[in-house]
């Protein structure tokens, strides 16, 4: 975007991302930071800055492994199976990392409260294990049939 200043040019990015997703053009998915970067010629920066600026509004979120997301066109399944997709879609090893509460809070737009209840329940199922100091980690792969 030549001509514009560094602070107007996210403010820019993001006015045409809202006007897209107002206008049904963007309906589930946004593109990744990269083909952003690219279509607007700018730094990961400002693209970054551009998609927070429409996540404090509540229009997009972003979601752990699979970018940003229209909030208006996220499923509508319990929290569990979410979680459960978290650990096939990424695809994550026994032993591996789960995602902290902090960053399930904010990619899903819920709070602590209910983020912990759904993962107490997939520990009580044995597919996560919180390790003290570390948080937690992936116990056991869910089967096909696992859900809430």
């Amino acid at each position: 975007m030549p001509g514009a200043s560094a602070r107007g040019t996210y403010l820019r990015i993001a006015d045409d991302l809202r006007q897209d997703i107002r206008e049904g053009r963007i309906t589930k998915r946004l593109s990744s930071e990269a083909q952003l970067m690219r279509d607007h010629g700018v730094s990961r920066t400002t693209i970054r800055r551009a998609l927070m600026t429409l996540q404090d509004e509540g229009l997009i979120h972003s979601e752990p492994g699979a970018g940003w997301a229209v909030s208006g066109a996220d499923d509508r399944r319990p929290l569990t199976e979410r979680l459960i997709e978290i650990i096939t879609a990424t695809p994550l090893a026994i032993g591996d990392a789960f995602p902290s509460e902090a960053s399930l809070c904010e990619s899903f737009g819920l709070s602590r409260t209910a983020v912990r209840s759904a993962l107490a329940q997939l520990e009580g199922q044995g597919l996560l294990e919180a390790v003290h100091g570390k948080g937690r980690t992936v116990r056991a792969l869910p089967s096909s049939t696992t859900t809430t």
